[in-house]
């Protein structure tokens, strides 16, 4: 199965792999995966979101997903499920489904994925000199 199907597949039928609907561990599910095919389902989501944005940030995409879409949320409890409502557990859920199915599609396209790295480079250039 292809990074996009298993992506879809999870988003179709979370209750198959034992998620409930809440933000936290459909992010880690999906850090899982990442991990399990070292880092290649992910490589460059940070990178892209923070491009996206045209902000720089210290956040790792776990929270620039929930800030992208929150974008007053505080943070410090952001991994306690008591910390958002069902609702926006259900939007931050979709919505980070969203943003890796569109992600996807520029990390499948090398000159989209030079351009946005070219991008994050250029935002960072004045903090690492």
């Amino acid at each position: 199965m292809n990074d996009r199907k298993t992506v879809e597949a999870i988003r179709d039928s979370p209750q198959g792999y034992g998620l409930n609907g809440t933000y936290y561990p459909t992010a880690m599910l999906l850090t899982g995966i990442d991990l399990g095919r070292s880092g290649g389902l992910l490589r460059g989501f940070t990178e892209w979101l923070v491009v996206r944005k045209g902000e720089c940030s210290s956040f790792y995409w776990h929270q620039l997903v929930l800030l992208d879409l929150f974008p007053d949320l505080d943070l410090r409890e952001w991994k306690n499920p008591d910390h958002m409502t069902p609702e926006q557990h259900r939007q931050a859920v979709e919505h980070l489904f969203s943003l890796v199915l569109e992600f996807l599609d520029v990390r499948n396209k090398p000159r989209e994925l030079g351009l946005m790295y070219t991008r994050y480079e250029a935002m960072y250039a004045h903090i690492w000199k």
